[in-house]
């Protein structure tokens, strides 16, 4: 049997704790009245940046060196959710995110994740696709321009929108198969 204490677990559990670590810069300023808003984004973007590249290093080292484990294939997209929620749920309350753009994704992230666990439940595996990695990408990214308030983060967001809803259509394609 498998440990299921490895580095891509135990990178996907630090993504679990820098969460809602990110999630507390964004939303309760209030807790740190003497230092600027503008220092709170930079602390909240460092951690999802660095949440981000454990992202990429848990899957890179699990296909790598063949540590997948059934508490990982749990755990990575788990931290993922709780990431990009923290994310997006923030930037709602900074008022940095469309809601509608917030909501469409959020939905399509519930209702994919709802899938693959019926289809486990089938006796079936959905694995994420090429797509589903880009859209994750394209998510991320647009999350750290909107953390950082940076120009083009909204168009970046409405990408993000529209390759979500796609990947969320070959998901239920590949499902239905």
């Amino acid at each position: 049997m498998r440990s299921n204490i490895n580095i891509p677990n135990v990178l996907a559990f630090i993504r679990l704790l820098l969460a809602p670590l990110m999630f507390l810069f964004l939303v309760q300023r209030d807790l740190f009245p003497h230092i600027h808003p503008s220092w709170l984004d930079y602390f909240a973007a460092f951690l999802f940046v660095i949440a981000s590249i454990t992202d990429f290093f848990d899957g890179y080292i699990a296909r790598k060196f063949d540590q997948i484990t059934q508490l990982g294939k749990i755990l990575d997209p788990l931290a993922d959710k709780m990431l990009t929620l923290a994310g997006f749920l923030g930037l709602l309350v900074l008022g940095r995110a469309n809601p509608w753009a917030v909501y469409l994704i959020l939905t399509r992230e519930f209702f994919i994740t709802g899938l693959r666990v019926s289809a486990i439940g089938s006796g079936k595996e959905i694995s994420a696709s090429f797509l589903g990695k880009i859209k994750t990408i394209v998510q991320m990214i647009a999350i750290g321009f909107l953390i950082m308030n940076w120009p083009f983060g909204e168009a970046l967001l409405w990408l993000a929108v529209a390759i979500t809803l796609y990947s969320g259509y070959e998901y239920i394609k590949e499902y239905l198969k």
